[in-house]
């Protein structure tokens, strides 16, 4: 492939490239939802992904900032798919600490052991409700 034709990558294909999503769909939706800035801004599917851009991703709790290396339209082996990235000492810590802070919490509220019964149900509306009015 020429280095014009590599040049013109879009940013869903990148992403499902770099293996942040399994397929393009989902990194379509992840795009269109606003889970994808480029370079700090909400971009379109269709974006070019250029050399040096920077990408913030986030993913569940976590939200990675990542500096795109190369360019592939091509989803490969998960050590290839590294290579197009590099993410940013900063966000690496900031990642770590939060993940450090979940384990602390032990994961209160976060993943409850059963779903909610009628009752908490109710209460949860409530919340919500009372959270919107006021």
């Amino acid at each position: 492939m020429s280095q014009s034709e590599e040049s013109k990558v879009r940013l869903d294909k990148w992403l499902w490239a770099a293996r942040f999503y399994r397929t393009r769909a989902i990194a379509k939706q992840m795009i269109e939802g606003g889970k994808v800035h480029y370079n700090g801004q909400r971009s379109k599917c269709s974006k070019i992904v250029e050399v040096g851009a920077e990408v913030t991703i986030r993913q569940g709790f976590d939200e990675k900032v990542v500096i795109v290396r190369a360019l592939s339209e091509q989803r490969r082996g998960a050590p290839e798919a590294q290579l197009l990235y590099e993410e940013t000492p900063q966000s690496l810590a900031k990642r770590e600490e939060a993940a450090a802070n979940r384990k602390a919490l032990g994961g209160a509220g976060i993943n409850p052991r059963h779903r909610p019964n009628k009752k908490e149900r109710r209460q949860i509306r409530g919340f919500r409700d009372q959270e919107l009015d006021g």
